[in-house]
């Protein structure tokens, strides 16, 4: 795994647990800001060939 994959898959899982620290403390507007990172940074590893879900990077063919 290269350190893009690794360094993006590390920022989702930090965003993932955000969120999900924003949501049980009842904070609204963290949980929205959390979870517009989470997009962010799940749709910047889509562009780059990295699957957010399953955490692989599709390499060029």
């Amino acid at each position: 795994m290269d350190a893009f994959t690794a360094g993006i898959l590390q920022r989702i899982k930090n965003a993932e647990q955000d969120l999900n620290r924003a949501i049980e403390s009842g904070d609204e507007f963290l949980a929205e800001v959390e979870q517009s990172e989470l997009e962010d940074l799940q749709r910047l590893a889509t562009e780059h060939g990295v699957d957010p879900v399953l955490g692989t990077h599709r390499s060029a063919a």
